[in-house]
């Protein structure tokens, strides 16, 4: 059967995306990619080196005549964000992404598509095998579960790396050369629930917020995109404001920590006389949300729908029990806290209401901060944990990653530059992005590595909705050659 990949130029850099995205492959389960890795590797007599946390590094030796140059390490993580929409089928442990070409995109069929980071493997392979590409010694650098906590970074094993130049291909903007990022680190809060059955006179309903745009917590952020947790903790409190006594059974929404939160379901009982007094409300709220986030989210759905009775939709929330959990997500702050006073239009701190979920006797709720200033990130986890801690929560938290410190004058940052400007014929931008890179964390490892980051243009990465541009693929692939070229 043949790929809808199979004609698109250049050749060699798809079919490698071609094979990376028919095989599984979620964060903390890249066993099979990284088999794939390991086969191509071997295939070619590549020698391939692996650390005790997973991560792959590819021997890729030099081209005739180039062999005396520096080595470079061209560096992605192999793990994809495994997002997709509540009413499609699809099984991101056993089953490849399905693709559609739809004129100068590439994107999915109602999942993500992972282009991030799959182009940018798929470039280090290409190059890896393309005759036409010159080049010094190779040191392929295939990270593992960078989506869910940089865990391979963390990890890495900096004696398998001599290269001291690197190129990280996991940016996601066209033309743009990356040379710093924000750190990060995520909180759970855990708390305590109590129960009770619901009244005798109540039915069971559901209140779904669906059909938000989400998106990447720190790329998508500043666009004000709507939260579904956020929103659906509006409706809930919304209509306990209104005088209707809703009981509340589970609140579920979100799933990842760095994606934004594009549905939530909260399941709820309401007196039978209060059902359409509960749809006036929610109905309300979708038109304040409508002209909060018009721009931003122009298609989304709130919608109350009846279920059917069964025992275990009897057991509610307490009221203590649910005006702590509704305060707490009201309390905790989402979307930008402080944009950069040194950088006009960068982000500098954010949080991300990213995932909550109501378990028997507990709830749990995942927030993801971010900031290019330590001590604000550090700020910022003490305030979420402050909160939580005030309602009654147990926090947990990750170690934070480091930020990756712009270095405008650096020799690796100057000859992209120059690179980009002969091989496109316009100056790239030159920036550092709120979102994360592993850049930071194997820098920590290696300080004399000198980094920058490169790629195409993506676009709504760690949502349904992403997809690459098939033209910026070409352009990037270009570039890409012609600086390993520069540095031979």
């Amino acid at each position: 059967m043949s790929s809808p990949l199979e004609s698109l130029e250049p050749k060699l850099l798809w079919s490698h995306f071609d094979a990376i995205r028919s095989i599984p492959r979620p964060s903390k389960h890249e066993e099979r990619i990284a088999a794939h890795v390991d086969a191509w590797a071997a295939g070619r007599g590549f020698e391939v080196l692996t650390d005790d946390a997973g991560n792959r590094t590819v021997r890729v030796p030099a081209t005739g005549g180039h062999e005396n140059a520096p080595a470079v390490v061209l560096q992605g993580h192999l793990d994809m964000v495994c997002e997709k929409n509540s009413d499609v089928d699809h099984d991101f442990m056993s089953q490849g992404i399905e693709v559609v070409v739809d004129g100068d995109w590439v994107s999915a069929k109602g999942t993500t598509l992972g282009a991030d980071n799959g182009i940018g493997v798929a470039a280090a392979m290409a190059v890896a095998e393309d005759p036409t590409c010159v080049h010094g010694p190779l040191e392929i650098l295939c990270t593992i579960d960078e989506e869910t906590g940089l865990t391979g970074a963390k990890l890495l094993d900096p004696s398998n790396i001599e290269g001291r130049t690197m190129i990280n291909l996991d940016t996601e903007e066209d033309a743009a050369i990356y040379i710093g990022c924000a750190g990060g680190a995520d909180i759970t809060s855990s708390l305590p629930l109590a129960r009770r059955r619901g009244l005798l006179a109540s039915v069971p309903v559901r209140i779904a917020v669906r059909g938000l745009r989400g998106g990447h917590s720190g790329l998508n952020i500043i666009e004000n995109r709507g939260n579904a947790i956020k929103l659906t903790t509006r409706i809930l409190l919304a209509a306990l404001d209104a005088g209707i006594e809703v009981d509340v059974v589970a609140l579920e929404g979100g799933s990842k920590h760095n994606a934004i939160p594009r549905e939530a379901f909260a399941t709820c009982r309401v007196h039978r006389g209060d059902l359409d007094h509960l749809r006036t409300a929610a109905d309300a709220c979708l038109q304040d949300f409508k002209e909060e986030f018009l721009s931003s989210d122009p298609d989304f759905e709130v919608a109350v729908e009846t279920l059917d009775d069964t025992e275990d939709l009897q057991h509610v929330l307490n009221v203590h029990a649910r005006d702590r959990l509704l305060r707490l997500l009201d309390a905790i702050p989402h979307g930008v806290l402080a944009m950069s006073r040194e950088v006009t239009g960068l982000v500098e701190s954010s949080n991300n209401m990213a995932v909550v979920s109501t378990e028997g006797d507990h709830a749990r709720i995942i927030t993801s901060h971010r900031s290019s200033i330590m001590p604000a990130l550090n700020a910022i986890g003490r305030q979420i944990t402050s909160i939580s801690n005030l309602s009654g929560a147990n926090v947990s938290s990750d170690d934070p990653y480091p930020g990756w410190k712009p270095n405008p004058d650096s020799p690796i940052v100057k000859k992209t530059a120059r690179v980009f400007e002969q091989v496109l014929g316009s100056r790239p931008e030159i920036k550092a992005i709120h979102a994360g890179l592993e850049c930071g964390l194997l820098i920590e490892k290696m300080p004399d590595m000198d980094a920058v980051s490169i790629g195409p243009e993506i676009q709504n990465a760690h949502s349904p909705e992403e997809r690459v541009q098939i033209s910026s693929v070409d352009r990037f692939y270009t570039v890409l050659k012609a600086l390993l070229e520069d540095l031979s």
